[in-house]
């Protein structure tokens, strides 16, 4: 994959707490539809199960861990696969972007708008105390939604585009919670999240 310049100049989509910096097109509208279609066929895709409200109910998403460190989340502990040539690829383009290298990525497949994801932070310990979380999309755009921890006063929302990446790093994770809301009319969307796992 060639790098790819985008005439949108990156932007901090918070106000205060941290950083979540957008780029878009970073990888191109052609590539994205490639990429989405791979992903989607060739990724070992689960379901697995989360503990909700004190019982047990299936995510309302597929789920896949790929790198050479296992993901924790919600006292899940995913099975980590071996890196594919293909994620290979997209890692070296986003390291690249967030001069970071990644050892995990965590993989969400909205199959449609009635797939989604809670609030939330990415804040296991495992994650360090100022966690760099790369975002990204391919596939149809959903609402992305970041909200104050604490008080939950104030409200970020944003529309993820096929090919984009949203870089959450500094504070933002101990200072936002963010979700994916359901939504109507909503086609397939494959979410990666790049993380270093200490």
């Amino acid at each position: 994959m060639q790098s790819l310049f985008s005439p949108f100049p990156p932007m901090n989509i918070l106000p205060f707490g941290g950083e979540a910096i957008l780029y878009e097109n970073l990888f191109s509208n052609e590539e994205s539809d490639t990429i989405y279609e791979h992903l989607v066929t060739t990724i070992r895709w689960k379901q697995e199960p989360i503990k909700m409200f004190g019982k047990m109910v299936m995510q309302p998403r597929l789920t896949a861990c790929y790198g050479e460190r296992s993901v924790a989340y919600s006292g899940i502990t995913m099975e980590v696969q071996h890196w594919t040539e293909e994620l290979l690829a997209i890692k070296g383009r986003v390291e690249e972007k967030a001069k970071m290298l990644f050892n995990s990525v965590l993989l969400n497949y909205y199959r449609d708008g009635n797939d989604s994801m809670g609030w939330h932070r990415d804040n296991e310990r495992e994650l360090g105390a100022q966690p760099v979380i790369a975002s990204v999309s391919f596939g149809a755009t959903r609402k992305f939604q970041l909200r104050t921890y604490k008080d939950k006063s104030d409200l970020v929302s944003v529309g993820l585009t096929p090919g984009s990446l949203l870089l959450m790093q500094g504070e933002s994770q101990q200072v936002w919670e963010h979700s994916l809301p359901k939504t109507k009319h909503a086609g397939g969307r494959v979410n990666l999240t790049f993380r270093s796992i200490v």
